[in-house]
């Protein structure tokens, strides 16, 4: 069980580093987002796909972090137990 823990939080780290969209990739699409019907469409394909790369990889990461906190959650709930059970 704390082997499959690690190898998710490592999993997590790896997929984190990927691709990130810095803030400054970030608020240049929202500035955009003004004059949609003014851009190529070249540069539309463009934002696309950066969104589309950091909404999956965003999408991966809360999964995992989800599958992450539930292993924490179990591991502390079985520790706890096995500390209640001596303490009577």
């Amino acid at each position: 069980m704390l082997l499959e823990l690690v190898l998710m939080a490592n999993r997590f780290g790896l997929v984190e580093n990927l691709h990130n969209m810095t803030k400054e990739e970030f608020e240049n699409i929202l500035n955009l987002q003004n004059n949609l019907k003014e851009l190529p469409n070249t540069k539309l394909v463009e934002v696309m796909d950066k969104l589309t790369v950091t909404f999956d990889l965003t999408k991966e990461n809360v999964i995992s972090l989800t599958i992450y906190l539930d292993k924490l959650e179990e591991l502390y709930n079985n520790t706890l137990k096995e500390y209640q059970s001596r303490k009577l």
